[in-house]
């Protein structure tokens, strides 16, 4: 799986690849990112742009609670 345009990716498929990914593959977010390249600064920031936070307890990216 390429992750490397997670920047302009449909954000209705980033979360599904990326849970797959940790899921199958990854022991964490970090290590997803280090082992494509990517920066974590910027993955973070566009997970949470569409709406999404990264619970490392589970091991998934998901929605954001709503407060």
């Amino acid at each position: 799986m390429n992750l490397s345009h997670f920047q302009t990716m449909d954000p209705n498929l980033l979360p599904g690849l990326i849970n797959t990914a940790l899921r199958n593959d990854f022991e964490s977010l970090e290590d997803l990112a280090k082992t494509h390249g990517l920066d974590w600064e910027a993955l973070i920031g566009r997970i949470n742009e569409i709406g999404y936070d990264y619970w490392a307890d589970i091991n998934q990216i998901r929605p954001k609670r709503v407060q």
